[in-house]
């Protein structure tokens, strides 16, 4: 969290510790409860709109509003992590997924399903950008894998969740689900958020603030961000198609949504090694040579999806879709750490974010509106490619551009 430094410090923090590791290890579970909000609409989706009578696109209104409020919390979040610290940025998204919830189950008509889910997008963005950008001020050396870790989270929460909401809205109803997650997400999450407080009381990071970025791109901060939300923007449209409609395109497949929710969740597992592995990558290599080989990867995976529509062959290229472009989004939070000051990683990293989702939700909301009007997911998924090949141009260009400075941020 921002240092005060007008005040002692009892105990120096120590980047890549034995604490920092800790810390980085508390910093994922609460990421894997927060993160619930990101997948457990893509679940419920066919029951909601079967329930309320609604169209595909109709439905998916509330997978883009939840993006929405992602998007704008992971700034607000952002900028609050890089003002008062880490901890109350979580204690914000902590309430706002109890109060989002708990109004999803209480609902009685889709508009109110569809606004609560802005609450429940905003309290998972608590737990991803804040948290990348805290978990890259914890380490130098493993800066890379750190921040892949972090951000794994919301994956591990794809590969956990949707089996369970499936299973408990078949079992019980999507509203009992929906309120049960709501309480027992808070709970747990303010109880870990006690032991991070903990762990970093009496402590502080070493301030890097001053320290030139490691890249240099010849582009201007702003200018430089809102390139990378192009990016960010055009690669999460094409993400989002798999990722949202997974599901509904195994309903309509006939294999059934309970196989689709198996294949998100395996989906979802392959992206947490595939954000492992990228970290990995990224402290060799950088994050725009991360970006650009998540890029091409993603490219592979969709086009695949093209000539594959087999029960087996939708679990196959769903584990590879995983594998291939799980590493995508934190290569932004690790670029805008190579290229730009660190005391405004968290606000940047937001920024980028928020853009980001705005792809995820025009994708969710593109793809079902698509699939109303040509009555299949095959246009979909060209449309999917096309916005992939406008990311890997960005990602091409800015590796071009990119030049090594000695000193590291």
């Amino acid at each position: 969290m921002p240092i005060n430094d007008s005040l002692p410090s009892q105990t120096s923090f120590v980047p890549d510790s034995a604490a920092a590791w800790r810390r980085l290890g508390l910093a994922l579970l609460i990421g894997t409860l927060g993160s619930v909000g990101m997948w457990s609409v893509v679940v419920v989706l066919p029951v909601v709109q079967a329930e309320f009578g609604a169209t595909r696109a109709d439905a998916s209104l509330a997978f883009t509003m939840a993006m929405l409020g992602f998007g704008i919390g992971g700034v607000a979040t952002g900028r609050l992590a890089d003002r008062l610290g880490i901890l109350p940025a979580i204690t914000l998204g902590i309430g706002a997924l109890l109060l989002g919830y708990v109004g999803a189950g209480l609902s009685t008509v889709l508009w109110q399903f569809t606004i609560v889910h802005f609450a429940i997008g905003l309290g998972a963005s608590a737990t991803f950008a804040p948290l990348m950008a805290e978990a890259s001020h914890w380490f130098v050396r493993r800066r890379g894998i750190a921040v892949t870790i972090a951000a794994s989270g919301n994956y591990l929460a794809g590969a956990i969740w949707p089996p369970i909401v499936e299973r408990g809205t078949a079992f019980y109803g999507w509203r009992a689900t929906h309120i049960a997650i709501g309480i027992f997400c808070s709970v747990v999450m303010a109880l870990l958020l006690v032991v991070l407080r903990a762990s970093m009381r009496g402590t502080e990071r070493q301030s890097q603030a001053a320290a030139a970025p490691s890249v240099d791109l010849g582009i201007g901060t702003n200018a430089l961000t809102a390139i990378l939300g192009l990016a960010a923007f055009s690669c999460c449209v094409a993400m989002a198609m798999p990722q949202v409609h997974i599901v509904a395109y195994c309903g309509d497949l006939g294999y059934g949504v309970a196989r689709g929710a198996e294949m998100l969740a395996l989906m979802l597992a392959f992206g947490i090694i595939s954000r492992i592995a990228s970290g990995v990558f990224a402290d060799r290599f950088g994050g725009l040579a991360t970006l650009l080989l998540g890029s091409v990867a993603q490219a592979v995976a969709l086009i695949l999806y093209l000539f594959f529509d087999g029960l087996t062959s939708l679990y196959i290229v769903s584990a590879l879709f995983g594998l291939f472009q799980g590493g995508l989004v934190p290569s932004y939070a690790l670029i805008v750490r190579e290229t730009m000051p660190a005391n405004e990683a968290a606000t940047r990293v937001g920024i980028v974010i928020m853009v980001s989702v705005l792809g995820m939700s025009f994708g969710g909301w593109v793809s079902g509106l698509i699939f109303d009007a040509t009555g299949s997911y095959r246009a979909a998924f060209l449309n999917g490619i096309g916005w992939n090949a406008f990311n890997l141009g960005i990602a091409i260009l800015l590796l071009l551009r990119a030049r090594r400075r000695p000193a590291f941020a």
